[in-house]
């Protein structure tokens, strides 16, 4: 069930009118006039998000939803924020090459923004998740996610490219819309190389939506790597957020470690 902002939000971010839960964004997301509202699970994470993307400038190749300020200044009120509605909607299937090319001119835009201390502050599963893929951090996992990170593990090899902001969560968060550059949406602030935000889109793509394995070769020199690192990013998280993943749930975790074995 949505929740919704109270009165007070509203009135704090100069907006009227009824609520409307909007789809995806994990339900969570409402839509008031022109304005999209959304809960927070950190402020100070929000909040940079917010102003980075407040900061950014407008670019012919993508869209960003631009935040909205509270009376007080601040782009979070009592755990929400809000930001202008942008059209489009996200459908990823079949437009791989268009999704990786807008994670490109996305990070090519990043690529001076200097790292934000508060990742190091982050204990949410993706962050954890994010840090054992890279060698950071260890975990144990139970049932049958156990094994299928340790036959990963051999494939961390290292990686050259520089590290940078990235978004780490591109698949469902870029949005198409006829006569205009795609939104990048929902930003996943991490701190590595920019074709490990595009290993994890490749990752999902075959995880999820029946790519075919050709895709990995758009990832370039060291893209099976990065695949592998991306697959214990998505195995780590689910094992974190999920109590008990299903067979099915794990099942293309381990065609796609063979692939990614294969190529390295």
């Amino acid at each position: 069930m949505t929740v919704l902002p109270p009165a007070s939000v509203l009135v704090a971010f100069g907006l009227s009118g009824d609520p409307e839960p909007l789809p995806g964004g994990e339900g969570r997301a409402v839509r008031v006039g022109r304005a999209v509202l959304k809960p927070v699970d950190g402020r100070e994470e929000a909040e940079w998000c917010a102003g980075l993307f407040d900061r950014l400038p407008p670019s012919v190749s993508f869209r960003v939803p631009r935040p909205i300020k509270a009376d007080s200044g601040t782009y979070v009120v009592d755990g929400w924020t809000a930001s202008e509605l942008v059209p489009g909607r996200p459908c990823p299937d079949g437009r791989w090459a268009s999704l990786l090319a807008v994670g490109r001119a996305f990070h090519e835009a990043l690529r001076a923004v200097p790292r934000p201390d508060l990742l190091d502050r982050r204990a949410h599963p993706w962050a954890i998740a994010d840090r054992v893929a890279w060698q950071e951090e260890d975990v144990t996992l139970r049932g049958d996610a156990a094994p299928l990170l340790a036959a990963l593990r051999p494939l961390l090899t290292p990686v050259a490219a520089p590290a940078q902001l990235v978004h780490g969560d591109l698949t469902g968060n870029v949005l198409f819309h006829r006569g205009s550059p795609p939104a990048v949406i929902d930003f996943s602030p991490y701190w590595r190389p920019a074709g490990y935000a595009e290993a994890i889109v490749v990752a999902d793509a075959l995880l999820h939506h029946g790519a075919g394995p050709d895709l990995v070769d758009a990832l370039g020199e060291e893209g099976p790597e990065l695949l592998a690192r991306a697959l214990v990013f998505r195995l780590v998280a689910l094992a974190l957020l999920v109590e008990k993943p299903t067979p099915d749930d794990l099942a293309p975790f381990a065609a796609i470690t063979r692939l990614a074995r294969s190529r390295l």
